[in-house]
């Protein structure tokens, strides 16, 4: 993804700053607790498309 687009992508819930984890194609918002999935170097901003995180699961 585009370092300009990263710059501008907030959490479409609670508008915080997303982290960028490109091996799994995701972006993560730690507040919210959920990766939202890169397909075809399209961000899907959806909460229906996005995966809870574990507990466990490093941020």
């Amino acid at each position: 993804m585009e370092g300009r687009l990263l710059e501008i992508l907030v959490c479409p819930l609670c508008k915080g700053p997303l982290l960028h984890r490109p091996e799994q194609q995701e972006l993560i918002c730690s507040p919210c607790r959920l990766a939202f999935p890169i397909k075809d170097s399209i961000p899907v901003m959806l909460e229906t498309e996005a995966r809870r995180l574990d507990e466990q699961e490093d941020l």
